[in-house]
């Protein structure tokens, strides 16, 4: 293991757990939202807090942005999905339709759909029109929903559960029932992402365990065993090809996918890590665990 990546910044402008965090694509904007029901927009570089959206009656549990870095999505524990414009909090969309606790919200690459994930009391993985809340599939083969997430090329989804079932498989084919399985472990899954050129997909949960699939055979290429206790978040640098896992061992673990070498361990969280989010140039790691977002600065010449 090579040296401590020092923290870069850290943003404290809410007042309860942090659950959730991701980046605007185009790198200028961070969202968050957790336990305090509310979403907070700021400024990545300086870290303002831009836009406070508080419509949510419960904790926060998911975020995502829009392809064009505009509109958000936001999930929370009583079913209730937000989209709503990111400048202003104009809401544009109510979905209704999960009963409780939407743990993930995967827009589509093109900008028209939203996947989202149903945990304790829905478990089910719908695909919505984004702007009318139109619901065009429901699948319910999974038992509790922990991450859904579209691939880069936006053919497939990837959905991970409380039951240890990976699947994959296509919003656009008939019958839309069909699916990929992937090896299941038997123990709940918390976290599931593509690779950037979709070739590998990477999951995660209650063992402390990533394997990564390739996708072509749907067979393990690579297992990395750094952690200590469940993984809850995942992670892949769009640009750098490298992998941020973290989870209740209170650790961020970069490492490399194509050896499952760890690079380096980020130590300075205090609770179990709930989620990460690689910058768009993959030059900054946001990590949550307790009140605040950790950002991490990710330079080579610091850590090799």
């Amino acid at each position: 293991m090579t040296n401590q990546v020092p923290v870069l910044k850290t943003y404290e402008g809410h007042r309860d757990y942090v659950f959730a965090v991701a980046w605007s694509p185009d790198g200028v904007w961070a969202a968050s939202g957790g336990r305090d029901r509310t979403v907070h927009v700021w400024q990545a570089e300086t870290l303002d807090t831009i836009q406070i959206f508080s419509a949510h009656d419960a904790y926060v549990l998911s975020v995502s942005w829009s392809p064009d870095s505009r509109y958000l999505a936001s999930g929370c524990t009583n079913g209730v999905v937000y989209v709503w414009e990111a400048a202003t909090g104009r809401i544009v969309t109510t979905y209704h339709q999960h009963v409780r606790f939407v743990r993930s919200l995967s827009w589509s690459p093109d900008g028209v759909y939203i996947a989202s994930g149903g945990d304790y009391g829905d478990s089910s993985v719908r695909v919505w029109e984004a702007f009318t809340g139109k619901t065009l599939i429901v699948r319910n083969d999974q038992y509790r929903i922990f991450a859904a997430c579209w691939s880069p090329a936006g053919t497939a989804i990837a959905s991970g559960s409380f039951d240890g079932k990976l699947h994959v498989w296509s919003p656009f084919t008939t019958p839309q029932s069909s699916y990929i399985a992937y090896e299941e472990q038997g123990s709940p899954l918390y976290a599931v992402d593509w690779s950037p050129d979709t070739a590998l997909l990477a999951s995660a949960g209650e063992e402390g365990v990533v394997r990564l699939y390739a996708t072509s055979s749907q067979q393990i290429v690579c297992t990395y065993c750094g952690h200590h206790a469940a993984i809850k978040a995942l992670a892949w640098a769009a640009q750098r090809g490298y992998i941020a896992s973290g989870g209740d061992d209170k650790t961020v673990q970069i490492w490399s996918p194509s050896s499952g070498t760890q690079i380096t361990s980020l130590t300075a969280h205090q609770s179990w890590v709930r989620t990460i989010a690689w910058s768009p140039d993959s030059h900054i790691v946001a990590s949550a665990s307790d009140k605040t977002v950790q950002l991490w600065y990710w330079d080579e010449k610091l850590v090799l």
